[in-house]
């Protein structure tokens, strides 16, 4: 418990790091705009930090850091190690004023670290070296790469584009693209809603676990297509093909059951959750999820998990943890009689069970472990179609634009426009699109260290996996937004001149621009759970906005430099998070 508790503060640490090597990215150009002092810049900047809080709630980029690596190769001490170098590198770019992405040296580091808890497992258990894609997630990693030269790229775009659209004398042009940008925004993002409702309810009912498992079973069932004429090597083939049969009966039926629920999920918007859920659970059968989920929440209120890690470092005794395997192994056929019996009678039955069998717990407790093991389908389902809700995100950037369009119509309409007016509107604005990249900044960055702290829970037994230590823990998102606004508060000014005058120079106009993209983009990459570098995106963003007056206007030398440390972040973090590994199993074995 001790060593978790470390592993929090650590990463809340990383947090707030994080919110003053990135507060550049928010108050870069506002402050060379000379729109705010540096002090009022990095105070706005992080209330709306932390204002993100109430805006994100699907949590995806959270989920994608947690389960970039598969939860059998994370431990504290991999989680450890990776937030160990991922400061190290931040305080090192810090220092030098580069503006490196704190994302990827976070999940480069976590990546490492496990890396490098397998290859060393394998090699003192004698066992043949993991692939790669048993250990990491190559498809979150894949994406997460992906996205260093795409985030830039698409602010590039999207800010030149901006630009493009604003510098035009035509004010019925202007507010014409604009309202089909709200238009497309609008509905982009139902769809983005829609495919997130059928992802959270797809997790829910565990196919994604299924498949991982199905995977992870083919690879060790070929690994012993070798040994074929060792008895031993058939016996143990012929029980991991049952196992991997047994997965892919529950995989089907999971997969069935999806395919009913997709045809009512686009209904969410018209019909509502609660009306959709109760659709759901009427036209499904959710018997086999039910047991499971009472099957997860008994291993849980038995501390299985957790007293098999501290097992493990030998701090209890073995018949603590023997004790509990014991009374799950006796209780949890009795999940299925749930539709036999009902709710209470089940709760009686393994709660008597468990007394019989010796586990520390007295009849005044039963309310309390009722509580703690029910489970109630609608109400759930009606949770993880309410987390991919993005109606405020919509509104917020739909907001946005219609504010532009009402500040463009009175400054050219109904006043006599003039380079003085013209300018102080647009420092106005940059009120508004600094505040749009900070909550975008806020919620893109603080779910990433919610990420670690879920794998940290899951990986001390105390949560069964990185969405429910999420949905169970209140406390994470609050303190990591917290957290980040604080570093953001501290501000970090060596970073704040490369972004602010060494790319190009921007004009409040320019600065509107660069960080209405930079919002845009991050609300985007948030919808679609890709964890991309705030840094990343909003210097593409003011590229974007340098090259729509000329090429030459843009230093492309300082550009270049950056290109390089975005590219090396990620191995050079995995490599200082294997050696912070290794240093850390020395001290802890």
């Amino acid at each position: 418990m001790t060593f978790l508790l470390v592993i929090i503060i650590l990463a809340l640490l990383f947090d707030y790091i994080n919110g003053f090597h990135d507060a550049a990215n928010s108050i870069a150009t506002i402050v060379s705009t000379k729109v705010l002092t540096p002090f009022q810049a990095v105070v706005w900047a992080a209330f709306f930090n932390f204002v993100a809080f109430l805006i994100f709630k699907d949590h995806a980029v959270a989920n994608t850091i947690g389960k970039t690596v598969f939860k059998e190769y994370i431990t504290l001490n991999v989680i450890f190690a990776g937030l160990v170098a991922a400061i190290i590198w931040n305080l090192m770019t810090w220092w030098w004023g580069i503006p490196s992405s704190s994302s990827h040296t976070l999940i480069g580091g976590f990546a490492g670290a496990a890396l490098t808890h397998a290859f060393v497992s394998a090699y003192q258990t004698n066992e043949s070296m993991p692939d790669f894609q048993t250990v990491i997630d190559s498809g979150k990693i894949g994406k997460t790469v992906l996205f260093i030269f795409l985030a830039p790229l698409i602010g590039i775009l999207i800010s030149s584009f901006f630009t493009i659209v604003t510098i035009s004398r035509n004010t019925w042009a202007k507010t014409g693209i604009l309202i089909l940008c709200c238009i497309g925004i609008w509905f982009k993002f139902q769809d983005f809603q829609t495919n997130k409702i059928d992802e959270n309810i797809s997790k829910y009912f565990k196919v994604d676990k299924y498949n991982h498992e199905i995977e992870k079973l083919n690879l060790e069932i070929s690994e012993l297509k070798s040994n074929e004429a060792n008895l031993e090597s058939q016996e143990k083939r012929s029980k991991l093909i049952e196992k991997r049969d047994d997965q892919q009966k529950k995989l089907d039926k999971a997969n069935i059951s999806i395919a009913k629920i997709s045809k009512y999920t686009p209904s969410y918007e018209s019909l509502g959750a609660e009306r959709v859920a109760k659709e759901i659970t009427d036209s499904v059968d959710t018997r086999d999820i039910q047991v499971s989920k009472i099957g997860d929440k008994l291993s849980l209120y038995l501390e299985l998990e957790r007293k098999k890690v501290v097992r493990s470092k030998g701090v209890i005794y073995e018949s603590d943890y023997q004790t509990a395997q014991r009374c799950y192994d006796s209780t949890k056929p009795l999940c299925k009689k749930r539709f036999e019996w009902g709710a209470d009678s089940m709760n009686h039955a393994i709660f008597s069970t468990l007394i019989k069998l010796g586990y520390p717990v007295q009849m005044k407790d039963f309310e309390s472990f009722s509580k703690k093991i029910n489970v109630d389908i609608n109400s759930d389902l009606i949770k993880e179609m309410k987390k991919a809700d993005n109606t405020m995100i919509r509104w917020s950037l739909i907001g946005i634009l219609i504010f532009f369009i009402i500040a463009f119509f009175i400054n050219e309409k109904f006043r006599e426009p003039s380079a003085a007016k013209t300018g102080n509107m647009f420092k106005r604005l940059q009120l508004v699109s600094s505040a749009a990249f900070s909550i975008g900044h806020g919620g893109n960055d603080a779910q990433k260290v919610m990420g670690i702290i879920a794998a940290a829970l899951v990986a001390s037994g105390n949560s069964a996996d990185v969405s429910a230590a999420l949905k169970d823990n209140n406390w994470v998102p609050l303190a990591c937004y917290a957290a980040i606004g604080l570093g953001t508060l501290s501000g970090g000014w060596k970073i704040v001149k490369t972004m602010g005058t060494k790319i190009t120079k921007v004009s409040p106009l320019e600065g509107v621009c660069a960080e209405t993209a930079g919002a845009s983009t991050l609300f985007l990459t948030e919808q679609m759970g890709i964890p991309v570098s705030t840094t990343h995106t909003i210097t593409g963003s003011i590229i974007g906005v340098g090259a729509t007056k000329r090429l030459s206007a843009v230093r492309w030398g300082v550009t270049v430099n950056l290109l390089w440390a975005w590219i090396l972040t990620i191995p050079i973090s995995a490599i200082m998070a294997a050696i912070c590994y290794m240093i850390t199993r020395f001290f802890t074995s």
